[in-house]
């Protein structure tokens, strides 16, 4: 185990280097940061650039990240000094970036640059702790990709504890299934250009293309839906026939407003505020593909 290494030790390795900005031996950055340097063996970079350097930058260990640490030695507490990646760095956010992106470019950060992170000053090392593994992949800052994206988006982890989710919490899928936090053609962070595209994706069958579609469906799915979690059946927006009722007047059909004096427990009850309401008889109610099915009744 590497001991703290006493100030003769130092005075005679700063006499080792010249000029400032030049590179020191690793073993000075662990001498100091011995609890750092245990916790950081363990990961990925280190078992890179120490076992298997691809090139003489990942070779000099934590100043690959870090850069030249002759200064940060000479002048420990100068902010500036060395490039620091914790929410309290003097760094900017777009210099730690940077830092990353010299060797994680391309792929699923293509689109990074502009993306609703990057513009909002999110640095990598808010998602990422490239110093420990607390996750089993990705180095994340915490145990697992949904824990990491919640760390910011609280409305949407109460969201999910609604009544009616989808089931991320129960393990069956992940933030990453529908967004990629690294940037996309979208706001949201869509996997896909379409928000609709994304539930496509698994919702196979509500693609079409139908003989007989319902406008709605195939504009938005969120005109009905929401994405999270709903305290109404089925994600929905709101209850039916409310949200049917949205939309439909009643030019055609005998469509009255359907109150709670319609349900099965108020004085008027109604066959089409019980139950499944307006889809008891419009049951293909995402499209039909029936030549009787213009009303979505099959």
């Amino acid at each position: 185990m590497l001991k703290y290494l006493p100030l003769s030790v130092l005075f005679l390795s700063l006499s080792a280097f010249g000029e400032e900005g030049d590179y020191i031996d690793q073993a000075l950055c662990e001498g100091c940061h011995r609890s750092t340097s245990e916790h950081w063996s363990h990961t990925v970079h280190a078992r890179i650039f120490s076992a298997g350097p691809r090139n003489e930058l990942e070779a000099r260990g934590c100043q690959a990240c870090h850069g030249p640490g002759a200064d940060h030695l000479l002048e420990p507490t100068r902010s500036g000094s060395i490039i620091g990646f914790a929410q309290r760095s003097q760094t900017p956010v777009a210099d730690q970036n940077q830092v990353c992106a010299g060797c994680h470019a391309g792929g699923d950060r293509l689109h990074w640059d502009g993306s609703m992170h990057e513009s909002s000053g999110v640095a990598c090392s808010d998602c990422h702790n490239p110093m420990a593994e607390f996750s089993s992949q990705g180095l994340l800052s915490r145990e697992s990709i949904n824990e990491t994206c919640f760390s910011c988006h609280q409305s949407q982890r109460g969201e999910f504890r609604r009544r009616s989710h989808m089931p991320l919490l129960e393990g069956k899928l992940s933030c990453l299934d529908c967004h990629n936090p690294h940037g996309s053609a979208t706001d949201p962070l869509l996997k896909t250009d379409t928000l609709n595209e994304t539930c496509y994706q698994c919702h196979a069958e509500k693609r079409g293309p139908f003989l007989w579609e319902h406008a709605p469906v195939q504009e938005d799915c969120a005109l009905c839906h929401l994405p999270h979690g709903s305290n109404h059946e089925k994600l929905l927006v709101t209850a039916r026939p409310v949200l049917c009722q949205q939309c439909h007047s009643a030019i055609g059909h005998v469509n009255e407003l359907i109150t709670r004096g319609n349900l099965a427990s108020g004085p008027g009850r109604d066959p089409r505020g019980i139950g499944r309401s307006c889809s008891n008889c419009h049951v293909q109610v995402h499209g039909s593909n029936h030549p009787s099915g213009a009303r979505l009744q099959r």
